[in-house]
């Protein structure tokens, strides 16, 4: 599978998790799944994404076919996730990936606990087994158990959607300084997320003028 960016790993956990938790609004309207990455609870880093950047974002899913697009009756677009089709997994191992995506890595009780309302696992050793499972996928890892920071009791396992998190001999996750290329992608992001803008405001007074 192709490696997700963060803006992507922020959408489609955001996805993820309100398909569980609030399944009466799901799936989403833009203004929704905008409001959900952004959210201020539940989120580490918390972000400030605008409505262009989760459109790109979504568009890239739905080539790596992780989401789609649903219209409905009233012509308003919905957006669902679809990683557990595409990856074959269940509730469990989905639960974790979420938990993961959305707040960074954490230790094996964080994970039990703050995906009790997506699955609740019965104890430590079933979430270990679904951990386990993840980490020797047979298409290649999606987890990794990541080595112990100093004063801490326990490890914290990370997702590798995104990649191999850099770690230094402290534990903790390094950041890696984008290459060039990486640069430049994120430009062509940019210059695309304003384009969009600009064709939406000039279809808008071009529907006015008519």
């Amino acid at each position: 599978m192709e490696l997700l960016d963060p803006v992507e790993a922020r959408v489609l956990g955001a996805l993820i998790e309100k398909e569980a938790t609030t399944p009466e609004y799901y799936p989403l309207s833009m203004n929704a799944l905008v409001n959900a990455c952004n959210q201020k609870s539940n989120r580490d880093p918390v972000v400030q994404y605008d409505e262009d950047s989760v459109a790109d974002a979504i568009e890239r899913l739905r080539a790596k076919r992780l989401a789609y697009i649903i219209t409905g009756s009233g012509r308003v677009d919905k957006y669902s996730q679809r990683i557990s089709e595409t990856l074959n997994m269940g509730r469990r191992e989905v639960a974790v990936l979420c938990i993961l995506l959305l707040r960074g890595p954490q230790t094996l009780g964080e994970i039990k606990d703050r995906s009790e309302r997506m699955f609740a696992f019965a104890d430590s050793e079933e979430l270990e087994r679904v951990l386990d499972k993840l980490a020797e996928w047979p298409d290649g890892p999606l987890v990794r158990k990541l080595p112990r920071q100093t004063g801490q009791k326990e490890g914290r396992y990370a997702h590798l959607l995104s990649g191999e998190p850099q770690v230094d001999s402290g534990g903790e996750i390094n950041t890696p300084k984008p290459t060039k290329v990486a640069e430049l992608e994120y430009d062509i992001q940019q210059l695309r997320s304003e384009l969009n803008a600009l064709k939406r405001r000039f279809d808008e007074l071009e529907a006015q003028l008519r």
